[in-house]
């Protein structure tokens, strides 16, 4: 496996990863939302139900905010990767990115 397909496949797993916490976060907004509008409602089988959803986000937040953090420090060791293999190859990034710029020239020149 060469170092940029490695980096594709880190980027992917970072980029579903964010989605993942994104739409989680969505969800947990619409549960509260949900709570804070049967604040009003009786009965004993709501309140209860009302009680175990409120546990059940707090839990959930509480690993959402773990997996966050294991993102962004996962994020900063590739970045981290990156800029060494930069340092260290100095003219194969140049290499790389005067190639991407030319097919990049190349595509808008057709049009």
């Amino acid at each position: 496996m060469t170092i940029s397909n490695s980096f594709r496949k880190t980027d992917a797993v970072a980029v579903s990863k964010e989605q993942l916490i994104a739409d989680f976060k969505v969800v947990v907004a619409d549960a509260e939302a949900l709570i804070k509008a049967t604040a009003n409602q009786s009965g004993e089988a709501i309140v209860g139900l009302r009680s175990k959803a409120e546990q059940s986000l707090a839990v959930a937040k509480a690993k959402m905010a773990d997996a966050q953090d294991i993102v962004v420090e996962k994020s900063k060791a590739a970045a981290k990767v990156t800029d060494e293999y930069v340092h260290d190859n100095p003219w194969r990034a140049i290499g790389a990115a005067a190639g991407i710029g030319l097919v990049i020239g190349l595509l808008i020149g057709r049009r």
